[in-house]
């Protein structure tokens, strides 16, 4: 069997942590949490805060800044592929088609070297012309990776990104599963007000593409938004293999990835796609 162990670290945070100490704090419990897992995975904004709109040009870093740094260095120290959440990206220029703000929602992914495999923009900015739409470039590249399986040497997983407010626009997952994903990793800042969107949302694009959905969201309230909670990881079935509650948590789960394989053959359901 080739499996995936998953740990998913699903941070809550106020608005009475500094920035700088939560870096240090969700680094030191990567250290902790990651040895011993091919891959763990961070929320959405975790650093500069998800609903913080009014801080994020001065929380702003380039790919390579202190966040970046000290997650390659975290992930380097576990041993593990690290998804560390988003970032509030500072980029030197712009190359998307969809306004010229200088930041973008962007997802980093080390290898257990620390070396960063992979980056993400997000596509599908949250806010109906407000929030992110006004303050972020829309990101245009669909990504798809192979991840390295540290406890199978030699061995990949070839994961889809997205980042929260995507998991909403099934076009997207379409693409990634016809690159031959066959794992969506999604970080989120999801609210507490439309968490059953959450969960439904993730098993539905688990269920339609016959893909594992590994979802990590946000605990904790800031900016005076109540996070929901509920990361989770949904086999290609359907089923909950994990499902964390609404604080600070650690989810683990060891997924089966011969299982989708298996699955897609036994009810082939994509092959009658039409369209």
């Amino acid at each position: 069997m080739t499996s995936m162990r998953v740990a998913l670290i699903q941070v809550a945070y106020g608005d009475d942590e500094p920035m700088d100490a939560r870096i240090e704090r969700v680094a030191g419990l990567v250290r902790e949490h990651g040895p011993g897992h091919d891959l763990v995975v961070l929320p959405e904004l975790w650093a500069p805060g998800g609903f913080a709109y009014r801080e994020w040009a001065d929380r702003a870093q380039p790919i390579d800044g202190p966040i970046g740094q000290v997650m390659s260095a975290a992930a380097r120290d576990a041993g593990v592929t690290l998804h560390a959440g988003s970032i509030v990206e500072q980029r030197e220029s712009s190359s998307v088609a969809d306004g010229d703000h200088g930041l973008s929602n962007t997802s980093l992914v080390y290898g257990p070297d620390g070396e960063l495999i992979a980056a993400y923009r997000k596509i599908h900015r949250f806010g109906f012309g407000a929030g992110e739409p006004r303050l972020m470039d829309a990101g245009e590249e669909v990504v798809v990776v192979d991840l390295p399986l540290a406890t199978s040497p030699g061995e990949t997983v070839r994961v889809g990104l997205s980042t929260c407010y995507d998991l909403r626009f099934p076009e997207l997952y379409r693409r990634q599963l016809d690159d031959g994903a066959s794992v969506f990793l999604v970080p989120a800042a999801w609210p507490a007000p439309r968490v059953r969107h959450w969960t439904l949302l993730a098993h539905a694009r688990a269920v339609e593409n016959q893909c594992v959905v590994i979802a990590c969201n946000t605990a904790g309230t800031h900016a005076g938004t109540e996070m929901g909670g509920h990361s989770q990881v949904v086999s290609a079935k359907g089923d909950a293999l994990a499902m964390a509650g609404t604080g600070e948590e650690v989810v683990r789960v060891e997924i089966d990835l011969d299982e989708t394989a298996q699955w897609r053959e036994q009810f082939p359901v994509l092959a009658d796609r039409r369209l």
